[in-house]
């Protein structure tokens, strides 16, 4: 084993050296181990409480809690099953579009089925409750299909434009 140097103990790396070396023992090492407490001994115990297996599901289900992902899963499992959740026939004339701020946006065939769904509204609100509490969807909104504004392009004109004929 090859002699340790002596260190000058008149610099500062040398009084450090010979301090560690005091409070260390030299080549010693010591590792300190931590002792469980009795409640973790407990639960070590083979085939005590709490050491059952758990299901997958049960798993993935505290997972997604615990990150806080219950609302767009809900949101996503929501907008996936329109269809059952509307209706077949409504659901061949709607399609969700998107959730926003708990807004749920319905883009709708025509004017009159839009205007359909929103008599329908309270109903679609119920069952969305019932069976998706997690979404957090507050209100509905239905549109109706995108026509073309003469407002702006290359048709618009100053003024009333097509209205002015009209007595």
């Amino acid at each position: 084993m090859a002699e340790q140097p002596e260190y000058d103990r008149g610099t500062e790396a040398g009084r450090v050296y010979v301090r560690f070396k005091e409070l260390f023992g030299g080549h010693k090492h010591y590792v300190r181990t931590q002792r469980k407490s009795r409640a973790d001994a407990a639960e070590s115990v083979p085939f005590g409480a709490g050491r059952d297996p758990k299901g997958l599901g049960d798993i993935v289900g505290a997972l997604t809690t615990s990150l806080g992902w219950d609302s767009p899963l809900a949101q996503s499992e929501l907008v996936a099953n329109w269809t059952s959740l509307a209706g077949e026939e409504t659901a061949n004339h709607s399609t969700p579009v998107g959730i926003d701020n708990g807004i749920l946006t319905v883009q709708c065939e025509s004017t009159a089925w839009a205007t359909q769904l929103r008599l329908m509204r309270v109903d679609i609100m119920t069952h969305i409750a019932v069976r998706y509490p997690e979404a957090g969807i507050e209100s509905i909104r239905f549109l109706g299909p995108n026509v073309p504004s003469f407002k702006r392009g290359p048709r618009s004109v100053q003024g009333r434009g097509v209205r002015d004929t009209y007595g």
